[in-house]
C-alpha cells in the first residue's frame, strides 16, 4: 500500500510492517518540513455510533481508527478509510495532523528522509477511572531518546485532577502534535486549522 502520490508522481510513503507497532508508513522519498503527506479520510458518524460500533471491544486493546473532528462528529478510517490510518505513535514525532474544516491532514514537522517511518504524538488523554496498569495497556515503544514510555498524555497520572478537555488542551497552539482520545460522548470544539485529536475505541460514558 501506498500513501498519497506527490507533484511529480512519487507516493510519499509505503505500508509495511514495523517494529514500533503492526504496520507503519515509511517515507518512499524526501519529505520537506511543512509538506502536506496525506489526508485521514474514513466515514463521518457520530461520537455515540463511534461507541456503539466498538462497545464490545476489549479495553485493553489500544488501537484505533477514530479521530474527532469536533463535539459532533468523529472520522472512523475502519470504514472508507486510507494508509494514513497506519502511521505509529512516537514521543519524538516528525509529524502532526491538523483539522480544516471538516477534513483532517497529516503534515510533516521536519524534513524526513526516505526509509523513515512516519509517525506522531497520539498524546491519548487520561480518564480518573483508568486501571492502575493504564500505562502498561498504553506503552509506547518508539525507542525516541526521550520516549516517555506511554502514549498517554500527560506523562504522570495526576489523581486530584480528571483527564483535560480535547477542546482545553487543544487551545494552546494551531500546530501542535495530534492528540488521542478514548471512546467517549463528547468531543473536541471547532476552529479550523488547529490539532486533530485521535479518539480511540475503549467504551467509555465518563463525563469530561
Amino acid at each position: 500500500m501506498t500513501g498519497k502520490t506527490a507533484a511529480r508522481g512519487t507516493p510519499y510513503f509505503k505500508v509495511r510492517r514495523s517494529r514500533v507497532h503492526g504496520r507503519g508508513a515509511f517515507a518512499l522519498r524526501r519529505i520537506r518540513k511543512g509538506t502536506r503527506v496525506t489526508e485521514y479520510l474514513g466515514e463521518h458518524v457520530s461520537h455515540q455510533e463511534a461507541d456503539r460500533r466498538y462497545e464490545d471491544r476489549d479495553e485493553r486493546d489500544n488501537h484505533t481508527f477514530l479521530f474527532i473532528l469536533d463535539a459532533r462528529t468523529v472520522i472512523d478510517a475502519g470504514v472508507g478509510g486510507n494508509d494514513a490510518r497506519y502511521m505509529n505513535h512516537c514521543c519524538d514525532p516528525n509529524c502532526e495532523a491538523v483539522i480544516e474544516g471538516k477534513r483532517v491532514f497529516i503534515e510533516a514537522i521536519r524534513t524526513i528522509e526516505p526509509g523513515e517511518e512516519l509517525n506522531y504524538d497520539y498524546q491519548l488523554g487520561r480518564s480518573p477511572d483508568d486501571p492502575p496498569d493504564v500505562d502498561d495497556i498504553y506503552a509506547c515503544r518508539c525507542g525516541a531518546a526521550n520516549c516517555r514510555g506511554t502514549m498517554l498524555w500527560p506523562a504522570k497520572r495526576k489523581p486530584a485532577r480528571p483527564a483535560p478537555a480535547a477542546v482545553r488542551a487543544g487551545a494552546k497552539s494551531k500546530r501542535a502534535p495530534a492528540k488521542k482520545k478514548r471512546t467517549e460522548r463528547a468531543g473536541a470544539a471547532k476552529s479550523a486549522p488547529r490539532r486533530a485529536v485521535r479518539k480511540t475505541q475503549r467504551t467509555r460514558t465518563a463525563a469530561r
